[in-house]
């Protein structure tokens, strides 16, 4: 596998980025790799490695990096009441959709300029907070990102002018929302009203419930972390690309 980080440029500065892909063949369909509220970890670069083995080329970019290059948090940053939960949440509660769209577009046209980076559609994937990006990149850019997966995305329903329901019918990719049974930032209610409106949608993806299984079921370093979900997490992500992407 080749891997590095780089800088990419964004309308607001220098967007540090991990990218992966493999060593031979290609070019590779590019995948966005959106990351999730306690920001960018090991523990992520390897979720990118292990998506990249299969034949993409995938990025990751820090999506805090407007706050200043200090935004890596150490591992209590889940804990309630930490100093690193309080650094992170000063950055984390400040993002909004728009800027986020810059940076897809950003990366978007960064892939456009890599040999090693296939012509064409692409994929993007959030995790909590990235969840809601990652179908507002699909109504953004209809015409490039042939495929969109949410996994325990945050607030998919609400009154702001951003809620990433409104986008719903607006993708021409095929979109994948998994959410957890046991969730306080998606509760059962706004899943089921997120359904309906996702059927009317018309899209062809699929809204679909984890039973049994915590926010952050995917992450395999996360207190909830369960595996067999994890893996169909793994199995559902990778079909969507292969029937988008190839």
């Amino acid at each position: 596998m080749k891997e590095w980080i780089q800088d990419i440029g964004t309308k607001d500065g220098a967007m540090e980025t991990f990218i992966c892909h493999p060593e031979r063949g290609g070019p590779y369909p590019p995948i966005l790799f959106l990351m999730d509220a306690p920001g960018i970890r090991e523990e992520l670069y390897e979720m990118v490695r292990r998506l990249a083995t299969v034949g993409y080329y995938v990025m990751l970019p820090n999506l805090y990096y407007r706050a200043g290059k200090d935004t890596k948090y150490g591992p209590d940053v889940l804990e309630k009441g930490s100093a690193e939960q309080a650094r992170m949440r000063a950055v984390r509660t400040k993002m909004t959709i728009p800027p986020v769209m810059d940076d897809v577009a950003a990366m978007i046209a960064f892939a456009d300029s890599q040999p090693a980076s296939k012509k064409g559609p692409v994929g993007t994937h959030g995790y909590c907070m990235s969840g809601p990006y990652s179908l507002a990149a699909a109504a953004r850019y209809p015409d490039r990102i042939a495929a969109a997966a949410s996994f325990y995305g945050t607030w998919l329903v609400s009154e702001n002018v951003e809620s990433p329901h409104l986008t719903l019918a607006k993708a021409k990719g095929e979109l994948y929302i998994s959410c957890a049974e046991h969730d306080e930032l998606a509760p059962p209610d706004m899943v089921k009203e997120l359904k309906a409106l996702f059927d009317k949608s018309g899209n062809s993806g699929e809204l679909e419930i984890q039973m049994g299984v915590h926010h952050g079921f995917a992450f395999p370093e996360r207190w909830c972390y369960d595996k067999p979900a994890a893996e169909r997490h793994w199995e559902r992500l990778i079909a969507l690309y292969r029937r988008r992407l190839g």
